[in-house]
C-alpha cells in the first residue's frame, strides 16, 4: 500500500479518499465506504461507535478534498472489494481496521501548501491540518516548526485561533527541545504575541517565558536573538515584565547585551520599566560596565534603551552611579547630548543630572 499521511485515508477502507465527508461525529470518511456502512443498518460512527442521528447527513469536506488533491493529485481510493451478494443485500462494510498502517510524515506536503501562499495556509488551516504541523513542531521537526510560522501571517483571527487551539503547548515545548526547531517555534511566539489578547495568553502559560529564558541562556546565537525579541513582543505587557524578572530573564539578557545583542538591550529597557526589573538589574555584577558599553555601540536603539536604563539604576543605587562615573559615563553623555536623535540627547541630560548627584 503506497504511503500516504494517515489524515488523507478513510478510516474504513484505508485508502486515499477522494469524496470526503464528514459524519456528525466529527470525523470524515470515503463517501461510498460510509454510506454503505449506513445502508448496512449501521446506526453508530464507525470510529468512535457512538450512536449517530437517524438518517446522518454526510457533510463534503471540501478542504481535506482540496488539500488531498494538491498534494496527492494522483492517489485515487480503490474501494474494498465487494461480492456482488453483499451489493444487492447492502451488506455492511467490515468494521476499520486498525490505524496501524505505515505512513510517511505529512509535514513536508504541509509545508509546501504554507509556503504557496495565503490560499495554501487556508487550506492547512480548513482541513484541521495545523494539529499536525503542531503535534511534530513539539516533537522537534524543524519543517513542522517552519509551518507553523507561516499560519502565524495570515492575520489576527489565525492567531487567536491557533492560541485557541493550543499552538503555546506545542511551541513551547519546541523551543524546550533547542535547535533550529527551537529558533522557529520563538518566532512563531512573537508572531502570535502581536496580538494584545495573546500577549496575556502567552505571557501566562507556566512554560513560556521560563523556556525563552532558558533558550536565551543556553542557545546559539540565533536562539538566544529569537527568543529576546519573543521576549520584547510579550513584555510589552506590563505583568510579563514581572513573570520575566521572576524567572531570571534579567542576567540573561545582560549577558547577550555584552555579547554585543541591541535586542537585548531593548527588552532590559522594558523590564527596567517595573520597580522589581530595577532592582534585580542593580544585583548583576557588571551590568553598569554592559549598559556602558552598548551605549557607545553606534546602535540608536540601543543606545537609547542603554542609557535610560543606566540612569534609572544609578538613580536606585549610589554605589553604581559612582561605577558609572569611573567607567567614563560624564564623558559619554556630554558626546551623547549632542546626538541628532531627541530621545538618545535626552536620556544623556537626564543621566548626566542623576550622575551630578551622586
Amino acid at each position: 500500500m503506497e504511503a500516504w499521511p494517515d489524515d488523507f485515508r478513510c478510516p474504513i477502507t484505508l485508502e486515499v479518499m477522494t469524496d470526503p465527508v464528514i459524519l456528525p461525529s466529527g470525523h470524515t470518511f470515503e463517501r461510498r465506504s460510509i454510506q454503505r456502512w449506513l445502508d448496512g443498518g449501521h446506526l453508530t460512527c464507525p470510529v468512535t461507535n457512538l450512536p449517530l442521528p437517524p438518517s446522518p447527513p454526510l457533510i463534503p469536506n471540501h478542504a481535506l478534498r482540496r488539500l488531498i488533491s494538491a498534494v496527492a493529485p494522483s492517489a485515487a481510493a480503490a474501494p474494498v472489494p465487494i461480492s456482488a451478494a453483499q451489493e444487492r443485500q447492502g451488506a455492511a462494510l467490515p468494521p476499520p481496521a486498525p490505524a496501524a498502517v505505515q505512513s510517511s510524515s505529512p509535514v513536508p506536503a504541509l509545508l509546501r501548501l504554507a509556503k504557496s501562499g495565503a490560499a495554501g495556509r487556508r487550506e492547512v488551516l480548513e482541513s484541521g491540518n495545523a494539529a499536525v504541523l503542531l503535534r511534530h513542531a513539539a516533537a522537534g521537526d524543524e519543517a513542522a516548526a517552519r509551518g507553523v510560522l507561516l499560519l502565524t501571517l495570515d492575520g489576527d483571527d489565525t492567531r487567536v485561533g491557533l492560541v485557541a487551539d493550543g499552538a503555546v503547548d506545542s511551541l513551547s515545548a519546541a523551543v524546550r527541545r533547542g535547535g533550529a526547531a527551537a529558533a522557529l517555534a520563538a518566532t512563531a511566539l512573537t508572531s502570535l504575541a502581536t496580538v494584545d489578547v495573546n500577549k496575556c495568553t502567552i505571557g501566562a502559560h507556566p512554560s513560556v517565558i521560563p523556556e525563552l529564558v532558558g533558550l536565551l541562556r543556553r542557545g546559539s546565537s540565533r536562539e538566544r536573538r529569537e527568543a529576546a525579541t519573543a521576549l520584547y513582543e510579550l513584555c510589552k505587557l506590563p505583568e510579563n515584565r514581572r513573570r520575566a524578572v521572576r524567572e531570571g530573564a534579567a542576567p540573561a539578557l545582560a549577558g547577550f547585551a555584552a555579547a554585543g545583542s541591541a535586542r537585548a538591550v531593548e527588552v532590559l529597557g522594558l523590564l527596567a520599566k517595573c520597580r522589581e526589573g530595577r532592582q534585580e538589574l542593580c544585583k548583576i555584577p557588571g551590568i553598569v560596565a554592559v549598559l556602558c558599553g552598548a551605549a557607545g555601540s553606534g546602535n540608536p536603539r540601543a543606545i537609547e534603551q542603554a542609557v535610560l536604563v543606566l540612569n534609572w539604576i544609578c538613580s536606585e543605587s549610589n554605589e553604581l552611579a559612582l561605577e558609572a562615573i569611573k567607567l567614563g559615563a560624564f564623558q559619554l553623555c556630554e558626546t551623547l547630548v549632542n546626538d541628532d536623535n531627541c530621545k538618545i540627547a535626552k536620556n544623556a541630560v537626564e543621566l548626566a543630572r542623576t550622575l551630578e548627584t551622586a
